[in-house]
């Protein structure tokens, strides 16, 4: 395993994701989206590109670099509501009768 790829898996934080691929980001943005970023940087990754990068290769450093700010630039137009990301946005309520499923006879 090279080095950036072994520096790549221990990253813990979003900020340090940031700082790994040279990003800018506004704090106070990445604060309040971060699991949504994150996610949808995983989603990105495993939807175009190898769970395992070499990093050390320029090509797939920058190309996952763009993973990652296509994630965050995704937030800063859309909701996490409208991306459904996550389980709980893909729920419809148990208690919950839409209108649409009301049939008028």
């Amino acid at each position: 395993m090279t080095t950036k790829t072994k520096a790549f898996n221990q990253i813990t934080q979003a900020e340090d994701y940031f700082a790994f691929f040279e990003l800018p980001y506004d704090p106070s943005f990445l604060n309040v989206n971060r699991l949504h970023v994150l996610q949808k940087f995983a989603h990105l990754m495993r939807e175009r590109g190898a769970l395992m990068p070499d990093f050390d290769d320029e090509a797939t450093f920058s190309r996952y670099r763009g993973f990652l700010q296509e994630a965050y630039s995704i937030f800063q137009t859309s909701s996490p509501q409208s991306e459904k990301l996550f389980k709980v946005f893909n729920q419809k309520p148990s208690n919950v009768v839409l209108m649409s499923e009301i049939a008028m006879e």
